[in-house]
C-alpha cells in the first residue's frame, strides 16, 4: 500500500532491506524470525518499489557495535550515495543495538532524503516528529540490549558466588549428576594429570616438564565437546596444554571464576572488545577453596605459580629460576650485577662452539647502552669446579639417587604406556563386538564398520 510519506521521488531509488540475527544459534534456531525480515522485500515491492536490495551479510553479527559489520557498512555506503529511497527493517534493534550507528544511519538518510521503514509505520528523518520518533526506537533498542545483558550477568555471577556455574571443566575432571565437580573416574586421565605435577616438582620448569613429555612420547587428554557431549581425546602433548594444567586453581580443589577479563580499545574509531586477558588472584570474581577434590593442596598450587613467575623468561627482579637448555651452564640462571636483569646467551658460529654471557640492558632505548658481558668458558669452569668440590664428599649417594630417578621414570613411562594399550585393547574389542552384531545384509554399515 502506498503511503503518504512514499513520494515518485522515493520510487524512483531502490529499496534496501537489512536483515540481521545476533548470534549463529538464532541463525539456525529462530527461523520465524528470519523469514519475517525476509517478508520486508515484498512489502517494498507492494508499496512500488521496483528495485530492492536484501543485505543479509550481518546474519550472526551482534548490532552492539563491539564487532565489525560489513552488511551496515555497506547499507550506510550506499545510503551516501544517494541510491536508496527507503530502510525496511522488521524493528529498530535489527539497523543498530548502539546510539553511534543509529544516530549516523539517522543522520545520512536525513542529508539524502531516504525514509525508513518499519511495520508500524513510515518515518522520515527530515520531519522533527519522525526524528524524535526514531531517536525513542534507537535509544530504546539499546537499552533493551543493556538490560537483558545486565540481569543475564547478575544472574550469572550469583549462580558462580554459590559455585553452582557450570563450566566446560578441563581434562581430569567431570560433572556429577548433582551438579558436583568429581575426579574423571578414569584411570589414565588421572594418571597423566598426577605425572604433569610430579614432574614440574621434580624438573621445576613447566618448559622442561613439556619437553621430556614429548620425550617419553606421553600423550595428554584433551577435551572435545560437541553440543552437550563430551569427549576425552589424546593427543601430542603442547607447551600451552602443560602450562594451562600447571595454572588452573581447579586442581588444587579450587572453584574459581572469573580468572580472565575483557578490555574495551578503539579500532578504527569503533570499540572492540577482546577477551582471554588474565586477572591477579584478588582480582577473580569467585574463589571458593576446598571446593571439590584436587590433584595437590592449595599450598602446593600457590609454590607452583610463584615457581613458574619466578621462570619467567627476562624478568628484572633477580628471584631464583630454573636453568635452560644449551651448552652453556648457567643459562637462564645468571644476572646482571648493574641492572639486575637476567643475562642472555651467544654462541659462536662454526666449529668453536664457545659462548659468552651478555646483559643487553637497556639497549632498547636510544642511547642507553649495554651493561656488562663475559666470556662463557672460564665462568663455566669456576661454577663446576665449586659445584664438584662441593658434592664430592657424597657422590656415591648422589650417583645412588640418580639410579634411583632414572629407574623411577622408567617406571613412569611403563605405566603410561601400560593405559595407553589397556584402551586401545578396549577400542580395538568395542570395535571387533560392533561388527560382529552387524546385519551380514547391511554391506553400507559393515563397510563403515570395516573401515574403523
Amino acid at each position: 500500500m502506498m503511503h503518504a510519506k512514499i513520494t515518485a521521488e522515493h520510487l524512483a531509488r531502490s529499496a534496501v532491506v537489512y536483515v540481521r540475527q545476533s548470534t549463529m544459534s538464532q541463525v539456525l534456531g529462530n527461523l520465524e524470525s528470519q523469514k519475517r525480515q525476509y517478508q520486508m522485500a515484498e512489502a517494498a515491492r507492494d508499496t512500488g518499489f521496483a528495485e530492492v536490495r536484501v543485505i543479509d551479510e550481518d546474519l550472526g553479527r551482534s548490532g552492539s557495535g563491539q564487532i565489525a559489520r560489513p552488511g551496515f557498512q555497506r547499507l550506510v555506503a550506499e545510503v551516501c550515495a544517494g541510491t536508496v529511497g527507503a530502510v525496511y527493517c522488521i524493528e529498530a534493534s535489527r539497523l543498530a543495538r548502539n546510539g553511534r550507528d543509529w544516530h549516523h544511519l539517522i543522520d545520512l538518510c536525513a542529508l539524502t532524503g531516504a525514509l525508513v521503514v518499519d511495520p508500524e509505520g513510515v518515518y522520515d528523518p527530515c520531519l522533527m516528529n519522525d526524528r524524535l520518533l526514531l531517536g525513542l526506537k534507537g535509544t530504546m533498542s539499546e537499552y533493551e540490549l543493556s538490560l537483558l545483558r545486565q540481569r543475564g550477568l547478575a544472574a550469572r555471577d550469583a549462580k558462580a558466588g554459590r559455585g553452582e556455574l557450570r563450566f566446560t571443566l578441563p581434562p581430569g575432571f567431570c560433572w556429577s549428576e548433582d551438579d558436583r565437580i568429581e575426579i574423571d573416574p578414569d584411570e589414565r586421565v588421572q594418571q597423566t594429570i598426577r605425572l604433569i605435577f610430579a614432574k614440574f616438582r621434580e624438573l621445576g620448569s613447566g618448559r622442561q616438564v613439556f619437553l621430556w613429555l614429548r620425550t617419553a612420547d606421553i600423550h595428554l587428554p584433551v577435551v572435545q565437546r560437541n553440543g552437550a557431549l563430551r569427549k576425552i581425546t589424546w593427543r601430542k602433548p603442547a607447551y600451552h596444554s602443560v602450562m594451562q594444567v600447571l595454572h588452573n586453581p581447579i586442581y588444587a580443589g579450587a572453584y574459581a571464576f572469573g580468572r580472565t577479563g575483557n578490555r574495551m580499545e578503539v579500532v578504527g574509531g569503533q570499540a572492540r572488545k577482546t577477551s582471554g586477558h588474565h586477572r591477579a588472584i584478588k582480582d577473580w570474581s569467585v574463589l571458593i577453596k576446598d571446593s571439590h577434590e584436587g590433584y595437590l593442596d592449595w599450598g602446593a598450587y600457590e609454590e607452583n605459580r610463584r615457581m613458574l613467575e619466578e621462570n619467567a623468561h627476562m624478568q628484572k627482579r633477580a628471584a631464583r629460576k630454573s636453568g635452560r637448555g644449551g651448552q652453556a651452564l648457567l643459562a637462564g640462571m645468571a644476572r646482571c650485577a648493574r641492572c639486575g636483569r637476567m643475562m642472555r646467551v651467544f654462541y659462536k658460529t662454526g666449529t668453536d662452539l664457545s659462548h659468552r654471557y651478555q646483559c643487553r640492558g637497556d639497549d632498547g632505548h636510544v642511547g642507553a647502552g649495554l651493561c656488562i658481558g663475559a666470556g662463557g668458558g672460564s665462568i663455566d669452569a669456576a661454577v663446576a669446579s665449586q659445584l664438584l668440590e662441593a658434592v664430592s664428599g657424597q657422590a656415591v649417594q648422589a650417583a645412588l639417587l640418580a639410579g634411583q630417578q632414572a629407574a623411577k621414570a622408567q617406571e613412569t613411562v611403563r605405566l603410561a604406556v601400560e593405559k595407553e594399550l589397556d584402551e586401545a585393547r578396549y577400542a580395538a574389542d568395542l570395535a571387533e563386538r560392533r561388527y560382529e552384531l552387524v546385519d551380514p545384509a547391511k554391506r553400507h554399515v559393515a563397510r563403515t564398520l570395516e573401515a574403523r
